[in-house]
C-alpha cells in the first residue's frame, strides 16, 4: 500500500509540475492480477483498485492499518469499470457487472475479487474510508428490478446538468449516498460527459467539509483531460490520461476540461455528506 500525505495550500503554490503530479496524481490505477491500494492522510482515504484476470485476489489489512482485516474500521464502495466479475464478501457471492457498483460495511472480513471471463476481465474501482458503525452490505445497479440485497439508483439520484452551448452537458449518477446507499462517510458516484461537452464540475468549488478523489476514464489514447486543482486564487493543473485518478483536498477546487468528452467517477470522504454543500467560485473569481 502506497502512502500519501497531505499537504499545504501555502506549500502547494510552488510546487513544480513533477511534485504537483507526485503528491496528487496516482498515474496507474490497475494493475493486471494484483490489488493497487493509495493510502492519503487526507481525510484518511484509501483509493485503489482489484483487477482480477487468472487468478482470485484477496483484500488484506496491511501492515499501514494496524487492523485484523481491511474493514475493520472500515467502509468500502467498489465500482466495476471493467467485465463481469465476482466479489465474495464473507462466503457470500455478489456478481458485478459493467458500471455496476457494491458498498461493504465495516466489520466484513473475507473479501475476495475474481473475473468471470480473463478475456474480458473486470476493473474494480476501490474508495475507502474510517466508519464507526456498520451499515448494509448491497449491491448497486444503475437499472434494473428491486430485489434483495440489491439497491436500484434512484431516477432522482440521476441527475441531468449543464447545456451543450456550455459544454457541460453531463449525467451525474449518484451511487453511495444518504437515502439510498448509507454510509458513515463516504458518497461515491459516476458523471458522464456528453458527446461535444467538456467541461465537469463548473462553477467550480471547494467543500471544506470534505476532499475528493477523480477517476478518469473512458479518455481515448491521444485524448487528455486538463484537472483543475489548487485555492481559487491559485489554480493549477494537471494532465489526466486514461484510467488514472487524482486526489483533491478540501481546500482546492476540482473541475477538468478535455480534448473530448469522457467519464469520471467521483468519491468524497469527511464529516458531512449533503451532497449540495459546496462553497461555489464564480468563473470570474478564478485565478
Amino acid at each position: 500500500m502506497e502512502l500519501r500525505t497531505a499537504a499545504s495550500p501555502r506549500d502547494v503554490k510552488h510546487y513544480t509540475t513533477e511534485r504537483l503530479r507526485e503528491e496528487f496524481l496516482i498515474e496507474k490505477v490497475f494493475y493486471e492480477d494484483e490489488i493497487k491500494l493509495v493510502y492519503s492522510h487526507i481525510d484518511r482515504i484509501i483509493t485503489g483498485s482489484a483487477t482480477p484476470v487468472n487468478k482470485e485476489l484477496k483484500l488484506e489489512a496491511g501492515s499501514e492499518l494496524r487492523a485484523k482485516y481491511f474493514l475493520e474500521r472500515r467502509e468500502m464502495g467498489v465500482i466495476n469499470i471493467g467485465g463481469d466479475g465476482i466479489i465474495t464478501v464473507d462466503g457470500s457471492e455478489f456478481i458485478i457487472s459493467h458500471k455496476n457498483g457494491m458498498y461493504i460495511g465495516m466489520g466484513k472480513q473475507d473479501i475476495t475479487f475474481k473475473a468471470i471471463d480473463p478475456a474480458n476481465p473486470p476493473k474494480f474501482y476501490i474508495n475507502s474510508a474510517p466508519a464507526h458503525t456498520t451499515y448494509p452490505t448491497v449491491v448497486i445497479k444503475v437499472d434494473g428490478e428491486p430485489e434483495e440485497g440489491v439497491v436500484i439508483v434512484k431516477d432522482s439520484n440521476k441527475v441531468e446538468l449543464g447545456t451543450l452551448e456550455d459544454s457541460n452537458h453531463r449525467t451525474i449518477c449518484k451511487y453511495i449516498l444518504p437515502g439510498q446507499v448509507e454510509s458513515c462517510q463516504l458518497v461515491m458516484g459516476m458523471t458522464h460527459l456528453e458527446p461535444g461537452s467538456v467541461w465537469n464540475t463548473m462553477p467550480s468549488h471547494t467543500h471544506d467539509r470534505r476532499m475528493e478523489v477523480y477517476l478518469y476514464f473512458e479518455i481515448p489514447e491521444d485524448a487528455f483531460v486538463m484537472h483543475f486543482m489548487g485555492e481559487p486564487q491559485e489554480t493549477r493543473h494537471i494532465i489526466m490520461r486514461n484510467e488514472q485518478a487524482v486526489i483533491s483536498p478540501s481546500w482546492s477546487i476540482h473541475s477538468g476540461c478535455g480534448s473530448r468528452n469522457y467519464t469520471f467517477i467521483w468519491g468524497m470522504v469527511g464529516e458531512n455528506q449533503d451532497f449540495d454543500d459546496m462553497d461555489p467560485v464564480r468563473n470570474q473569481d478564478l485565478l
